[in-house]
């Protein structure tokens, strides 16, 4: 048994957490494990997923996926897991620990087609801005949005180097 965690390499004191839904479990620091259980806030702690996603322990990619895809609003754990590369068993372990909590909103564009965190979408009205004074254009381009996961009908975008919330039905994919 070691004595350092599995995935920030931490030394100390470390314990066993279960890699559900197998009967697996890896060794892990305090921080680790409280972000396993309650989730994870972005923070520097959790730039070790950089090395953890490549680990040659199948139950250590898992635990890292996971962790990644509990930070949707952090550009560089979006691009990790962009990059990542899961064998599909394993790909298969880790979507099956993930809660369909967050999957139960679904944000559509005004033509049906799923938007997804980091798409591009182009407005399809004049929008006026609320309290920044300015008119958002048809035809404008917002790029890199963010997903309100509460609500399926509003997105996140920057224009005019504005970050504004956007309704769905008036934008489309592009």
């Amino acid at each position: 048994m070691s004595n350092s965690c599995a995935l920030c390499g931490a030394t100390g004191a470390v314990a066993p957490t279960a890699v559900a839904p197998q009967d697996v479990s890896v060794d892990l620091c305090t921080a680790c494990a409280a972000g396993v259980t309650d989730g994870p806030q972005d923070g520097p702690h959790w730039q070790c997923l950089h090395e953890a996603i490549w680990s040659t322990e199948p139950a250590v990619q898992v635990l890292a996926w996971r962790l990644l895809k509990a930070l949707p609003e952090a550009p560089w754990a979006r691009d990790l897991l962009d990059m990542a590369y899961l064998e599909p068993d394993v790909l298969a372990w880790a979507e099956a620990g993930v809660s369909d909590a967050e999957e139960a909103v679904v944000h559509r564009d005004s033509n049906g087609s799923v938007l997804s965190a980091g798409d591009t979408v182009v407005l399809i009205k004049d929008l006026p801005v609320k309290g920044a004074g300015f008119t958002a254009k048809r035809g404008t381009s917002v790029r890199n949005i963010s997903l309100v996961m509460d609500n399926p009908e509003h997105i996140e975008g920057r224009v005019e180097s504005q970050r504004i919330v956007i309704l769905t039905k008036f934008v489309k994919k592009s």
